[in-house]
């Protein structure tokens, strides 16, 4: 072969490989920001319902990202996108597509979040949402228009607001923020199965079970609980359980219970009244519901929690009263603050 040959092929590879060179630099993302330089942090909202074209539009506009076909590229091929939640983030400015939506996931950079813990009550919740900037409107004045998920004589929403974090775009109504806790309770409760629980008992007094359950024991004693109460309910046991009268009488939170208070006169007082409250006296969580739809099998008729992580189960009624002796020893030693 002659040099002019050579020479040829050698140009013909270059031009290749400058081809694709080419076509590398021009397909990768070269409009973002580089990393470890960002800006000022602002507050970037995300509207309910928002899609993702539009939120990279607004975060190009703002300056958090450089070019919003950059975002939309990541956003589609990382499926975490779609957990990016309605309502405001604190978030850096000129950083890569990809710190953005880092940062978006980022729970605690949310400015405005309202957190249902596990055993709040009706009133918990509203006061919680009245408190949000985001908010407009009075909840406690809006709740009686939000249908419960599951229906009941009394139309009550307690145990139906699911414990969860939530977030609201501004503007958001406190109707909508009930709802939407509303909806997040009956998706949760078709999952788990207490739309459609075995046995006697309907899917709301299930829901009332683990509302007390919820109260009343620690996490792995939960199954065990559920088990007591619905033991007691098949004799014809009062339940006597603290929670209700404390839930009745205000006195949540409070760890010994007065002769007196188990004597109001109030439906969801379990030392007088046999049987179920009328509601729940809580929102409880998956796992108060789980127990509840899957009690653990025992003969047990008592518990009492002797110090804090010692609940102890029994079905002789000497025995419990030996242990609340001890009982009333470690609240005085100061075991319970």
């Amino acid at each position: 072969m002659s040099r002019r040959s050579d020479s040829r092929k050698y140009i013909l590879a270059a031009l290749i490989i400058s081809l694709g060179f080419s076509i590398y630099t021009a397909t990768r993302p070269v409009h973002d920001f580089s990393s470890g330089k960002p800006g000022p942090q602002i507050e970037f909202l995300v509207a309910d319902g928002e899609i993702g074209s539009s939120i990279a539009q607004n975060l190009a506009k703002l300056g958090v990202i450089k070019e919003a076909s950059v975002f939309v590229n990541l956003a589609s091929t990382d499926k975490r996108a779609v957990g990016i939640s309605p309502g405001t983030h604190k978030i850096s400015t000129h950083i890569p597509a990809q710190q953005a939506l880092e940062e978006l996931l980022d729970r605690k950079r949310f400015t405005h979040m309202v957190n249902i813990v596990e055993g709040s009550t009706l009133s918990d919740v509203l006061l919680l949402i009245s408190k949000d900037a985001n908010v407009v409107g009075s909840a406690s004045k809006v709740a009686k228009e939000v249908s419960p998920a599951f229906k009941n004589p009394r139309s009550s929403l307690e145990g139906q607001m699911f414990p969860a974090s939530y977030t609201f775009a501004q503007g958001t109504s406190a109707k909508d923020a009930i709802t939407s806790m509303v909806s997040k309770f009956a998706t949760v409760a078709n999952r788990v199965g207490l739309t459609s629980p075995s046995g006697k008992y309907s899917p709301y007094q299930v829901l009332t079970i683990a509302s007390m359950v919820q109260i009343e024991g620690d996490e792995s004693d939960y199954a065990k609980v559920a088990g007591v109460i619905y033991n007691r309910l098949r004799i014809g046991m009062a339940l006597q359980l603290n929670s209700t009268v404390q839930y009745a009488a205000g006195l949540r939170g409070q760890i010994a219970l007065s002769t007196n208070a188990t004597k109001i006169d109030s439906l969801y007082n379990t030392y007088k009244y046999a049987g179920l409250p009328p509601t729940p006296i809580s929102n409880p969580g998956e796992k108060a519901i789980l127990a509840a739809l899957h009690p653990a099998t025992h003969d047990y008729l008592y518990f009492i929690t002797v110090k804090p992580h010692d609940t102890r189960f029994t079905k002789d009624y000497n025995q419990f009263n030996g242990w609340v002796t001890e009982y009333n020893k470690n609240r005085q030693a100061g075991l319970f603050k």
